[in-house]
């Protein structure tokens, strides 16, 4: 049961929890949208509802293992939030904690994911880069998310296909109103 590269996922869009820790806990929204055949852009929205909110949009391409329904993934993106800051005093031995500090940084991520049964699960390692706002220049972080297939792929592929003959038939009643 081989699968091409270009045809990696089984769904066009979907919408979930995601779990995440780093050196805290983190609870979040996750949404994907499938945007070419094994290319889809993910947004986060996590929380540990105490001093880091974080958003993160990335970009991801997918590479099937055995089926289209179990893939591998890599991504890239930016992220910004609000989140704490740590700064050790290397005289006092102090840690120095600061809140509210406005992050920006770039995210890699790596991960597989499988869709069954209308649900998408995925396990990802997700590096974070900052550029700006803290003063701990790498943060990493693991999460599994828990989506529903909102749009299946082929709900989707039917809807563009269903797109192009539209636009096919006004091309033809144009040229036909033109002769």
């Amino acid at each position: 049961m081989g699968s091409s590269p270009i045809l990696a996922q089984k769904y066009g869009t979907t919408l979930g929890l995601r779990l995440a820790n780093d050196d805290r806990r983190m609870l979040g929204v996750s949404m994907q949208q499938r945007i070419f055949n094994n290319v889809t852009l993910e947004g986060i929205v996590q929380s540990d509802f105490d001093r880091n909110t974080t958003m993160h949009g990335l970009v991801k391409n997918h590479i099937p293992l055995i089926t289209k329904r179990l893939n591998l993934y890599t991504g890239a993106g930016v992220s910004f939030g609000i989140e704490e800051s740590f700064i050790k005093d290397p005289v006092s031995k102090e840690v120095i904690t600061t809140y509210g500090n406005e992050t920006f940084g770039a995210d890699l991520m790596i991960g597989a994911e499988i869709t069954l049964l209308g649900a998408n699960v995925s396990l990802d390692y997700k590096p974070n880069i900052n550029i700006s706002g803290r003063d701990n220049l790498f943060k990493d972080q693991v999460g599994i998310s828990v989506r529903k297939v909102l749009i299946k792929d082929n709900q989707r592929k039917k809807k563009i296909r269903k797109k192009a003959r539209a636009k096919r038939k006004k091309e033809r009643q144009k040229d036909r109103d033109d002769s």
